[in-house]
Order: structure tokens, then sequence, then C-alpha cells
């Protein structure tokens, strides 16, 4: 669970954000500067938070976040610039490819962890929901404390809500244990179930308003 809370943004928070009617622009930079800091942070934090007690390979985590996130991105920004005409056709495919890679994933986790589902299952999925509750509630708090905007404090929530789960699963099943990975996995269903119905309610009560406007 500490792992999954020291891992940056997930990307799904953009789109998430984008059905809430917050601000995609500031949810892009956000999930983006968390990213690429993440290689450093990540690993600094899971050891400062549990390395007193579990042993941390901060320099293999880090190695490990680099090549599961900084170069892929930078290979993708590289093959999306130079090669932009020639991957445009099949550009619509990955992510496709992704969102059943992940889910592939996720089906082998929990496959994996089934005596531990039985035994731990309801408590993980407990802390997983407070977990993701209290970051989307915390976002939207401090930012309205802080006198954001709606848009902004929507999108501030669904950051700090919504965890790059797939880099904890990976992390987790490098450096620790496949049990380890099952809080990750679980956050991986349960933020995308949370987030849309978050979105779906934002979103109507955005329509709510500027039809109540347009009436005034």
């Amino acid at each position: 669970m500490i792992l999954l809370g020291c891992c940056p943004g997930g990307t799904a928070s953009n789109v998430i954000c984008y059905l809430a009617k917050g601000d995609v622009a500031l949810s892009i930079v956000l999930t983006s500067v968390s990213t690429m800091i993440a290689f450093l942070a990540t690993p600094f934090l899971t050891w400062l938070f549990i390395g007193q007690t579990v042993e941390v390979d901060v320099t293999g985590m880090l190695v490990s976040v680099i090549n599961i996130v900084v170069v892929p991105v930078a290979l993708g920004l590289a093959i999306n610039y130079f090669f932009e005409s020639r991957i445009k056709a099949v550009r619509d495919v990955f992510p496709a490819i992704s969102a059943a890679a992940i889910v592939i994933i996720i089906a082998i986790i929990i496959g994996t962890n089934s005596e531990n589902l039985e035994q731990s299952g309801p408590l993980v999925l407990l802390a997983v929901i407070l977990h993701n509750s209290l970051g989307l509630a915390g976002g939207y708090g401090a930012a309205k404390a802080l006198k954001f905007s709606e848009k902004e404090a929507r999108t501030i929530a669904i950051e700090v809500g919504m965890q790059n789960s797939g880099l904890s699963v990976a992390l987790a099943i490098k450096h620790f244990t496949a049990a380890a990975a099952l809080p990750g996995a679980i956050f991986s269903i349960w933020h995308n179930l949370s987030g849309s119905f978050l979105a779906g309610h934002w979103s109507k009560e955005t329509e709510f308003d500027r039809d109540k406007h347009e009436i005034s």
C-alpha cells in the first residue's frame, strides 16, 4: 500500500479529468511532472516510509522506474516526432493494446494470489478504497481551501486520488513479492470505477449548472 502511494499519478487520470469537465491541460502537466520525477521520488519515499522494517533496494528501484517509465516515454516521444506520418495509421490501436496488457497482468496477479485473496482480500480492498477516497477528498478539499476554481479542484482531486498502479505492480513483483503487487492490481480496477463514477457525477453537475445559468 505504501509503494502504491509513492507512485506518480496514473495516466488514466487525464481521461477521467476530461470526462469530469476538469482542467485537462493541468491534469496532463501534473501527470507528466510527477511521472518524470518518479524515478527519484518513488524509490526514496518508499525507503523513507518502510525502509526501517523492510529492505528496500533504492538503486534497483531507481533503475526499474527509469526502464519502466522514463525510457518508454522518451522512446514514444522520439518515435512520434520522427515517424509521425508512418505511425499515424496504427496509432489508435496502441491504447487498446495497452489496456489489454494491463487486464492480462491484473488477471495474472490476482490468479497467483488466490490464497492471499481468501485471507486478506477484503482487508486489502478496504485499504484500497480508503486510499483512493482519501486521495480524492483530500485533493479536492485542499484545492478548495486554497481558493482554486472548481475545474482546478476537480483536477487536483483526480490527480491525487489516482495512482500509476501499473508501476506499483511492476515494482512490487521485481523488488518485493507477488503478494505485494495485490494492492496495485486491485487499485487498477477500483480507481477507474470510482473515477468514472465521480466524473459522471461532476459532468452532470456541470450540465445542470449550465442549464440553470441559461434559464436565469
